[in-house]
C-alpha cells in the first residue's frame, strides 16, 4: 500500500507541474518522486525536460534520470521501485510528492492497473509482415477508440495496442483501466492549462530545448544503447532524422511541437477518464504565490 502521506501532482506535459511541485516541496518538507516514462531515463535531461542539477540539490529527486536508456521500463517495474522510495521518505518524516504525466505509473501506484498480457510471438511475426497503415486499419476495425490513447505514428505502440486487444478480447481502454483506483487519504491534484496557453507553452519549451543544445545531447546517445522503451521518447525520432539530414531543423522543431501537443491531449484524456482528481487550472492563477495557495487548498494542506 502506498503511504497515505503521499501527494500526487499529475497533468499534461508543459502545464507547469515541475515548478509547482518544487514550491510545494519547499513548503511541505517534501521530496520529489518522478512519474514520467521519459524523464526516468539518464542521458536525456534536455529532451525530457528534467529539473536542473541545482534543483536536484535543493530538493531531493527520485526516479528522475535514474535508468539506463538501454533498459526496458514499464508500470510494473515503476511500482516495484517507487513503493520502497515512498516508504523511506515517510519514514524520514518527509512528504513524498509524486510528479508526472505518465498515467499508467500513477494508476499503478493507486492500485488500479490490470495485469497486461505478455508478448505473443505468433502475433508479432504476423505484424512484421504488415505495413503500419494496415496495422492501424486493423486496430480501428477492432477498437475504434484505441487511436485516442496511443501515438499512431509509433509502430511499436500500434503493434502493442493491437496485441492487447487481440489477446484480451477487450478494448484497449478497458485493459488499461483495470480496477478503479481508490486510495483514501492520498492527496491528488490534476494541473492543467487552457488549451491555447498550453499549446503556446509547449511550442516555447521545444524552442528552448533546441537553444539549450538538445541536438548535441541526442547525438551522444547511440541507437545501440537505446532500448525499446527509451526509443519512444518524444522528439528522439525527429532529432535523429535531423542528424541524418532527412529533415531540416525547422521541420524537426515543428514535428516535435505537434507530437508533444498531441501527447498532452492524450494525457488529459487519460486523467479525465481514469481519475477524479481536483483540478488546478494554472491559466486562472498566473501569479505563482496564488497558484501555490490554491494548490494547498485543493490538497487540504
Amino acid at each position: 500500500m502506498v503511504p497515505t502521506e503521499t501527494v500526487i501532482i499529475a497533468g499534461p506535459t508543459g502545464a507547469g507541474k515541475t515548478d509547482l511541485s518544487l514550491r510545494l516541496a519547499g513548503l511541505l518538507h517534501g521530496e520529489i518522486v518522478g512519474a514520467d516514462a521519459f524523464q526516468i531515463y539518464a542521458g536525456l535531461p534536455i529532451l525530457t525536460a528534467q529539473p536542473a542539477d541545482a534543483l536536484h540539490a535543493a530538493i531531493p529527486h527520485h526516479l528522475v534520470g535514474s535508468v539506463d536508456p538501454a533498459e526496458a521500463y514499464d508500470a510494473g517495474r515503476y511500482l516495484r521501485e517507487a513503493k520502497p522510495i515512498l516508504d523511506d521518505i515517510v519514514a524520514r518524516g518527509r512528504t513524498p510528492i509524486v510528479v508526472g504525466g505518465t498515467g499508467l505509473y500513477i494508476k499503478a501506484l493507486l492500485g488500479g492497473l490490470e495485469e497486461m498480457p505478455g508478448n505473443d510471438p505468433v502475433l508479432r511475426e504476423q505484424f512484421s509482415g504488415q505495413t503500419l497503415a494496415e496495422l492501424i486499419a486493423r486496430l480501428r476495425e477492432l477498437d475504434p477508440e484505441a487511436e485516442r490513447l496511443i501515438d499512431l505514428a509509433n509502430r511499436r505502440r500500434v503493434e502493442r495496442a493491437l496485441e492487447i486487444v487481440l489477446l484480451t478480447g477487450k478494448p484497449l481502454s478497458a485493459s488499461r483501466t483495470g480496477a478503479k483506483a481508490s486510495h483514501p487519504g492520498i492527496r491528488t491534484l490534476l494541473v492543467t492549462r487552457d488549451r491555447e496557453e498550453l499549446n503556446a507553452r509547449i511550442a516555447a519549451n521545444v524552442e528552448a530545448m533546441f537553444e539549450r543544445g538538445v541536438e548535441r545531447e541526442v547525438a551522444l546517445l547511440s541507437e545501440e544503447n537505446t532500448g525499446t522503451t527509451a526509443s519512444m521518447t518524444l522528439g528522439l525520432r525527429e532529432l535523429r532524422a535531423l542528424a541524418c539530414g532527412e529533415i531540416s531543423r525547422d521541420e524537426a522543431q515543428e514535428a516535435i511541437t505537434t507530437a508533444t501537443r498531441r501527447y498532452a491531449k492524450r494525457q488529459m484524456t487519460w486523467f479525465t477518464n481514469q481519475h477524479q482528481f481536483p483540478v488546478l487550472n494554472l491559466s486562472r492563477f498566473p501569479d505563482a504565490a496564488r497558484a501555490t495557495d490554491e494548490a494547498l487548498r485543493l490538497l487540504g494542506k
